[in-house]
């Protein structure tokens, strides 16, 4: 029985489990957006955001334990002074799971994308959808053609 057991043991080992994790939150903090199994995707997600926690505090003991996941100075300070910021006054909810409709073509494997729920776009105010700047290049482009 597995009573008081958290997490997935994902057919693996504590060691590499642990590595493995380091891994995708490295890479997820460096391209905010990847794409896993969605059991990964799933525990990643319970990493990322105690990252992101982390980042919330912003004192030196917060990045010391920050940089113990992440184990470069760059993701550390990316992570501080780019990602954290965007989630002031939020309780959580930093990362997004979004499953994908077709498996893997390997193995079958249900795939899933892991990213920060708020993107760049959306900090600096600009709505992704906004269809007022992209009208505007559809217009010169009919008046070159005439």
């Amino acid at each position: 029985m597995r009573h008081r057991k958290k997490g997935r043991k994902l057919n693996r080992t504590w060691e590499h489990r642990k590595a493995m994790f380091k891994n995708m939150a490295q890479s997820l903090v460096i391209h905010e957006r990847i794409k896993t199994t969605l059991p990964k995707a799933k525990e990643l997600r319970r990493v990322a955001d105690k990252l992101v926690t982390l980042a919330l505090r912003n004192d030196l003991h917060a990045r010391r334990q920050a940089f113990k996941i992440l184990e470069n100075h760059k993701l550390v300070k990316k992570l501080f002074d780019e990602i954290g910021p965007r989630f002031q006054g939020i309780q959580g909810g930093y990362t997004r799971v979004v499953k994908l409709a077709l498996p893997r073509k390997g193995d079958c494997a249900r795939l899933a994308i892991v990213e920060f729920s708020r993107a760049k776009n959306i900090e600096e105010g600009v709505e992704k959808t906004g269809a007022s700047e992209s009208s505007e290049p559809k217009e010169d482009i009919e008046k070159a053609e005439d």
